[in-house]
């Protein structure tokens, strides 16, 4: 079993991470696997304390997790090849919701995290895990992550100043509801003779 307990970015803070991430172990070289991988990671036990459980665990556990779940000790994380819609009944039992990125190449997160704030209303802590690197946190809060835990082997400090890299957004999102070109007051800035190239793009 392979779990980490690491320091976090939560609140535009670095705290200490209270959560466990749940994940498979790492296959054995030459191990013969009499089971596929997704009965490996079904059959994960959950161990005590606050733990994110990977979707094959819940959907295996669900009724043994459940009391935790209401005693919110238990989040749950997404694949970035897995939707979050089939579980959008079952997005109120949990304490937090997380997105893996598997690789920093690997975008599909963004999609699932906007989907999970916009479509399916989830407006509880939603973090980014994985391979999450400073060049990555001021897009990925554009579409509603909150909570990030950064790669271990790079400086979680140094990665806290990404979420304020730019001052300033054009395209509307989880974050900013109106886009540039409408939240800028043209003809107020003629008046007071701002210089308004560009407006109006």
């Amino acid at each position: 079993m392979n779990m980490s307990k690491n320091l976090i970015i939560k609140g535009r803070e670095v705290v200490e991470d209270s959560w466990f991430v749940l994940r498979a172990p790492e296959a054995v070289e030459g191990e013969a696997a009499a089971e596929s991988e997704a009965d490996v990671i079904a059959a994960l036990p959950v161990p005590a304390g606050k733990v994110i459980v990977p979707v094959g665990v819940w959907n295996a556990q669900r009724d043994a997790l459940l009391p935790r779940a209401a005693a919110g000790e238990i989040g749950i994380w997404f694949a970035s090849d897995e939707r979050p819609e089939p579980l959008k009944e079952d997005l109120s039992n949990f304490a937090v919701v997380a997105v893996d990125f598997p690789k920093f190449t690997d975008g599909r997160g963004y999609s699932i995290a906007y989907n999970l704030r916009v479509r399916l209303g989830w407006t509880g802590e939603l973090r980014a895990i994985g391979d999450v690197l400073r060049d990555q946190l001021f897009s990925m809060q554009r579409v509603g992550f909150d909570a990030y835990t950064t790669r271990p082997d790079r400086n979680i400090h140094d990665a806290l100043k990404g979420l304020s890299d730019f001052s300033e957004t054009y395209q509307a999102s989880v974050d900013q509801k109106v886009p540039l070109f409408r939240r800028f007051n043209r003809t107020a800035a003629v008046s007071t003779g701002v210089n308004n190239d560009g407006a109006g793009i």
